[in-house]
């Protein structure tokens, strides 16, 4: 008898009414939004523009949605093209399948795209959002929680996941990969802001230090799964990719560290234009404001004097007028 579980949800989507509201769907758009509050404040204390990350990110989100299912379509094509399947259920986000190697890829396309409208390097905009992408990533894996998808091998853990009988499983108690992936993102999350005060990264390097600690966490929670995958040499191919994704990042973090000291100190140069000729205008309306009064000091210090210099004059008349009296 199992006395300890996680239970899964019995369905993955609410109707209200006519509307359905499905659980992965809801876990990607709070991951989002996650995502940006956190960037927009970091990107504030770097000297950028509040709402800066979220104009691009109207360009990276739709661009890391399209990646992310093109790259779980074409790397799980059998699952949509072969015989027997509907290669309609491809567009079907919604039933899950986003491959983050994807996400990421085309996410940085739209980011680039939407940096470039605003004149922004996009390595400073990368790491002012890199902890919110994988805090984002912690809470979008819950939505596979709700579909009862990519968990791991059987166990009989207290904290083991139920399955329940359905369309390509079967009902047992398995590692909740889920739940793995979605803690290791947090503290991926953590990491990069300790690591980002700590060491003052830029130039891309605090993306880079997100990108390789959260391909260290994904070979092994990869290893777990039981779901259908491709094998290259044995190993599945989300673990090879991983693999050399966690080399490139390393390599990044360590020549950027050499060629590229330092952090970015303007992340937002039409920001830093316009305060820099704010303080200008309000320097020369400063210097204006004190012209009047020091023309005022020194009419008053003329008007002064003559009256000063009167004043002998007449007591020199006053003892005139005495003297010729008194002759």
């Amino acid at each position: 008898m199992d006395l300890a579980y996680i239970p899964s949800p019995s369905t993955g989507v609410i109707h209200l009414g006519p509307i359905p509201l499905r659980g992965y769907a809801f876990c990607i758009i709070i991951g989002v939004f996650v995502a940006v509050w956190l960037g927009n404040k970091r990107w504030v204390a770097r000297g950028g523009t509040a709402g800066t990350v979220a104009d691009i990110a109207v360009w990276a989100v739709p661009f890391g949605l399209v990646g992310g299912r093109l790259y779980h379509v074409i790397t799980d094509y059998q699952l949509y093209f072969s015989d027997g399947e509907n290669w309609v259920d491809a567009f079907k986000i919604w039933e899950g399948g986003l491959g983050i190697w994807g996400a990421i890829a085309l996410g940085a396309v739209g980011a680039w795209i939407g940096c470039r409208r605003r004149g922004i390097a996009l390595p400073a905009y990368a790491d002012a959002i890199a902890p919110g992408i994988a805090f984002a990533q912690a809470i979008g894996r819950w939505g596979n929680w709700f579909n009862q998808e990519l968990y791991g091998k059987p166990t009989d853990l207290p904290w083991a996941l139920k399955i329940s009988e359905g369309v390509n499983r079967e009902a047992g108690l398995y590692h909740p990969t889920f739940l793995y992936e979605s803690l290791w993102c947090v503290g991926v999350g953590f990491l990069v802001i300790w690591a980002d005060r700590r060491f003052k990264l830029g130039h891309g390097r605090a993306f880079a230090l997100y990108v390789a600690a959260y391909c260290a966490g994904r070979v092994w929670t990869e290893y777990l799964r039981v779901d259908e995958a491709h094998h290259v040499l044995g190993l599945r191919l989300n673990v090879w990719t991983a693999i050399i994704v966690f080399l490139l990042a390393v390599v990044y973090l360590v020549l950027s560290a050499r060629m590229r000291p330092g952090r970015e100190e303007i992340v937002e140069p039409k920001k830093a234009e316009k305060d820099a000729k704010d303080a200008k205008d309000e320097k020369a309306g400063d210097a204006a404001d004190a012209e009047p009064e020091d023309a005022a000091a020194d009419t008053d210090t003329d008007t002064g004097k003559s009256e000063t210099s009167e004043e002998p004059d007449t007591e020199k008349s006053g003892n005139g007028a005495g003297s010729a009296a008194k002759s």
